[in-house]
């Protein structure tokens, strides 16, 4: 077939034309033959059975009927009218109902003429059909078909003008019997026969008219691993490429601040964990390549330990660092932490914010350009290019995902070769999303808590039980512990939210008067110095509650906080929940997190609440909270841009991906190049794939 044919404008095609061409485009990015193919079912149908009126049962069931139209009338309602057919068979009559796009549906209707009808049957009074599918009998008769019917992405607008699940399907056999059926393949012959898939042509016509189960299960597995296989493949090679042509520096001394910190001045003993990824670090950062490694840990894991002990290896090689966070509030947090950890070695630490004066900037631009400057920290602001340093070997960036590429990207610039690279996260990324967004990133994982620690306990209890809950917050304040009090906070009614937030406030304060009690609030409507200025209080021990909004959600650091109580929890996301819970238990005492809701709960609610109370594994919950969201919602939209999969589902087709994913390292550590005889049409898939960007652009 001509490669070229796929990329004709879906205008051309027979039955659509410029005004159904434009609707395609602007509501299922449909523009031309190719992504028309590419548009894959969502479900199918099993059209093998026709029923008779009279065998109709009253379960809302999807049927196919044959029988004719015998009169249509539109009928006035208290909004708007409905358009109503009496439809007849040789064993009862039934209506057929349509509340939109009436206008288009009379004109094409005929009279006394066999039409085969599907859909949903309603009971009330007799049977009835709201917008049920059509199709002539003799044209249904006549038509490419499958018992195995394909039901298609749609929206609402496509709907109401014409454009139904019948018509999609119509168009799909006018473009097979233009393009003649036939696609080149895509997988080299050694892939296909190791996994015995099926060939291209036969998987793409299959997937939209399949003639078996059988037929249909394999063409799905044949197009969602080519899709993976193709997404592993840019990631390793993007991987690999790096390695072999981003220098980075080594740093082949382990040295006196190193040794010295690890031997004399380290507060507790590592995790097994935590040397395990210290090592990976330096073999990473011994090499000549550029280190790009995520380090995954959850709340308390111990990362900043790890981040500062590389940090020392950068200066013990003569190497300056710098740990950029997204908040002022964490980032003066890593600040105090590191400072008090390394108080007794002579290191020159400094703290760069929006919030710095002239005159302290004055000095770190100074000490970062003769090299006097060993670690600096901050916001944002390390991003600002009048901040040049000498020698810059060590970039860590903490909780990355708030940060864009184009900002990551700033920090390679500080210096002739681009510096390490060590990415921090406490959101556990589950395995089958690290393997697809950051497949090109090294990984390391803690995922052991430090000795002494001790699990949260976490309750899940009903705003009926709240006075039991207000007894346990004063048992606890008599153990001079601290307690937060948080409220969701929901963008599209702030005012309701702030309204819960004042009502509980205001419940709290009656229970917990002054001068016994003393409560402090933080809300996004304060001044940020007002928000400062309570946050001190309550680091501080000065207020034995803090009620606020998930403002509180990452970096606070209050050992003495044992209790995290998170009302309406209903309203929340797992992984939010994940890290307010990581608030408390900062101390070696007990914690607790209460989670506080109504009795009326959704499936999806219980389902996170049940998560909460039974395990306290970041990447326990991060695999839940994916089943639950999906990867786009959970990475955010500006994230997940490689995961724009038209047909497998990362989640659902874990195996799949793990399959993909080790084919495509087992070829490229044989041929990096790709360049061997067998691999020919993976190179070139490969290169199409480059040029266009999308897997699905080249299919032919």
């Amino acid at each position: 077939m001509n490669p070229n044919i796929l990329q004709t404008p879906i205008d051309y095609l027979k039955g659509v034309g410029p005004s159904r061409a434009s609707l395609l485009r602007s509501e299922l990015g449909i523009h031309t033959y190719q992504d028309l193919i590419n548009l894959f079912p969502n479900r199918y149908i099993d059209k093998t059975q026709y029923y008779k009126i009279n065998q109709l049962q009253r379960n809302s069931a999807e049927v196919q009927i044959i029988g004719k139209l015998i009169n249509i009338k539109t009928v006035e309602q208290k909004k708007g009218k409905r358009l109503v057919a009496k439809f007849i068979d040789d064993t009862g009559e039934m209506e057929l109902v349509w509340f939109r796009g009436q206008k288009w549906i009379r004109e094409n209707l005929k009279l006394n003429t066999p039409y085969v009808i599907f859909g949903k049957t309603k009971y009330y009074n007799g049977f009835s059909m709201p917008h049920p599918e059509m199709e002539l009998l003799d044209e249904h008769k006549a038509n490419l078909r499958t018992a195995m019917q394909p039901v298609y992405p749609s929206t609402e607008k496509l709907s109401n003008k014409g454009i139904t699940n019948r018509v999609i399907m119509k168009m799909m056999q006018q473009l097979f019997v233009e393009t003649n059926v036939r696609f080149y393949d895509t997988l080299s012959k050694e892939i296909l026969e190791e996994l015995k898939l099926i060939s291209k042509s036969e998987a793409v016509f299959n997937v939209h008219f399949p003639k078996s189960q059988e037929l249909l299960a394999k063409a799905q597995y044949r197009l969602k691993f080519e899709e993976l296989f193709y997404i592993q493949l840019q990631l390793i090679t993007k991987k690999l490429i790096r390695k072999q042509k981003i220098k980075g520096f080594p740093f082949t001394e382990v040295g006196a601040h190193f040794n010295n910190f690890y031997k004399n001045h380290l507060p507790f003993d590592l995790t097994n964990a935590q040397k395990r990824v210290i090592k990976e670090i330096r073999n990473d950062i011994g090499s000549s390549a550029q280190m790009n490694r995520l380090l995954q840990g959850d709340v308390g894991s111990g990362k900043t330990i790890v981040g500062l002990m590389t940090m020392l290896l950068a200066i013990d090689n003569g190497f300056q660092a710098c740990l950029m966070a997204p908040t002022a509030i964490l980032a003066n947090q890593h600040y105090m932490g590191i400072k008090e950890l390394t108080q007794d070695l002579d290191i020159n630490i400094k703290l760069l914010m929006g919030s710095s004066t002239a005159k302290e900037r004055r000095i770190i631009h100074e000490e970062l350009e003769e090299g006097s400057l060993h670690i600096l920290i901050g916001t944002h602001a390390i991003l600002e290019d009048k901040v040049q340093f000498k020698n810059l070997g060590l970039a860590i960036i903490d909780e990355q995902h708030r940060f864009g590429v184009a900002q990551r990207a700033k920090l390679w610039h500080k210096n002739t070769y681009p510096p390490h690279i060590l990415v921090m996260t406490a959101t556990p990324i589950p395995r089958t999303l690290a393997m697809s967004l950051y497949g090109d990133l090294d990984i390391s994982v803690i995922d052991e808590l430090p000795p002494g620690r001790k699990a949260i306990k976490t309750v899940h209890r009903y705003d009926s039980n709240r006075l039991r809950v207000f007894k346990f917050i004063a048992d606890e304040i008599q153990k001079r512990r601290q307690i937060y009090i948080v409220y969701p906070l929901i963008q599209e009614s702030e005012a309701m939210d702030y309204k819960d937030l004042m009502d509980g406030y205001e419940s709290i304060a009656r229970s917990f008067p002054t001068p016994e009690y003393q409560i402090s609030i933080v809300h996004g409507k304060m001044k940020p110095a007002d928000k400062d200025y309570e946050m001190e209080r309550f680091v501080k021990g000065e207020t034995n509650i803090m009620v606020a909004t998930t403002v509180i959600e990452v970096g606070v650091n209050v050992p003495n906080a044992s209790v995290m109580i998170i009302e309406s929890a209903e309203r929340f996301g797992l992984s939010q929940l994940h890290q307010l819970r990581g608030r408390v238990g900062r101390g070696a005492e007990q914690s607790y997190c209460i989670l506080m809701t109504s009795h009326k709960l959704s499936s999806d609610s219980k389902t996170r609440l049940e998560t909460m109370v039974r395990t306290n594994d970041g990447f326990d919950i991060a695999e839940v909270d994916l089943k639950l969201r999906g990867p786009g919602d959970i990475m955010g939209t500006q994230q997940s841009g490689v995961l724009n999969l038209k047909i497998a589902d990362i989640v659902r087709d874990n195996d799949i991906l793990k399959t993909a994913r080790y084919y495509a390292m087992k070829i490229l550590n044989d041929d990096p190049a790709l360049s061997a005889e067998k691999n020919k049409v993976l190179l070139y898939t490969y290169g199409q794939m480059a040029k266009h960007k999308n897997i699905w652009n080249y299919i032919s």
